[in-house]
């Protein structure tokens, strides 16, 4: 599999496998207005962003992300169901040129954990938005509940000892968060711990195949890395099979702030 070969409707599925059992949570927190104006940071496929699309119906949404490939589809998916009030933009949150003052709220499911200079992202995106204008995102909650990440971590190499956390928990400390957005301009900042659960597929090869199918799982792999990879995805996902499938415990914490 390469970048160029993923099946981008299938992918992005399998994002809302992993991801959108926040959804219900991070939407009641952003309360978003019929007529509000919404940038959604790290939008990936759009799926955050066609529902605050849904919801500001006379309002507007921007989907920012990184990676072009995802807002294509994105655009599509939008186009698909005739949103005319979301528009996607390429670009890194952290200096992206959004204009000051634009946006009434912030939402992000799990794309603010990856960002070089945080206080300088939030910075970013504190400016986006309107005086008294309210910030809403969810990111990975502590490395011990979230069974996901020890998962994938089987395949992939080993982090060196005594280094940082990885991206995925940069942001899993209510204190560190607290530190950054304050630092970024923020303030009545809240992290409220939420949880779900993932189902990667009835059993523990299933759950091998999802995720080496899955974009975020990092590219193109040979034929015999690609064997490897499985048979340590599938001995990781052992453990987690039950009668409903494999069951995975996702934790996260839902942060607001103005």
């Amino acid at each position: 599999m390469t970048m160029e070969t993923i099946d981008r409707v299938a992918d992005a599925a399998r994002y809302e496998v992993i991801s959108g059992g926040y959804d219900d949570a991070l939407f009641a927190a952003a309360a978003v207005p019929p007529a509000g104006r919404v940038l959604d940071v790290g939008c990936g496929y759009g799926a955050t962003s066609r529902r605050a699309a849904r919801l500001a119906a006379r309002g507007s949404v921007l989907g920012n992300d990184i990676a072009e490939p995802l807002l294509a589809q994105a655009r599509a998916f939008a186009d698909g169901e005739g949103l005319a009030n979301v528009e996607f933009e390429a670009g890194d949150a952290q200096t992206h040129p959004f204009r000051h003052g634009e946006f009434d709220v912030a939402i992000s499911r799990f794309g603010m954990m990856f960002f070089r200079d945080p206080v300088a992202a939030f910075g970013n995106v504190r400016r986006a938005l309107k005086p008294g204008g309210r910030l809403v995102f969810t990111t990975v909650g502590p490395p011990g509940g979230n069974d996901l990440p020890s998962i994938v971590a089987a395949a992939m190499p080993p982090a060196p000892a005594g280094g940082p956390p990885s991206d995925v928990h940069s942001l899993s400390d209510p204190d560190r968060i607290a530190a950054v957005l304050g630092a970024a301009g923020f303030a009545d900042v809240r992290s409220e711990p939420v949880e779900t659960s993932i189902v990667l597929g009835p059993d523990a090869e299933a759950a091998a195949s999802f995720i080496l199918a899955w974009g975020a799982f990092g590219g193109a792999l040979d034929e015999a890395a690609a064997g490897r990879a499985r048979a340590a995805l599938t001995g990781a996902a052992r453990p987690f099979e039950t009668p409903g499938g494999v069951r995975l415990r996702s934790t996260a914490w839902l942060v607001t702030a103005v």
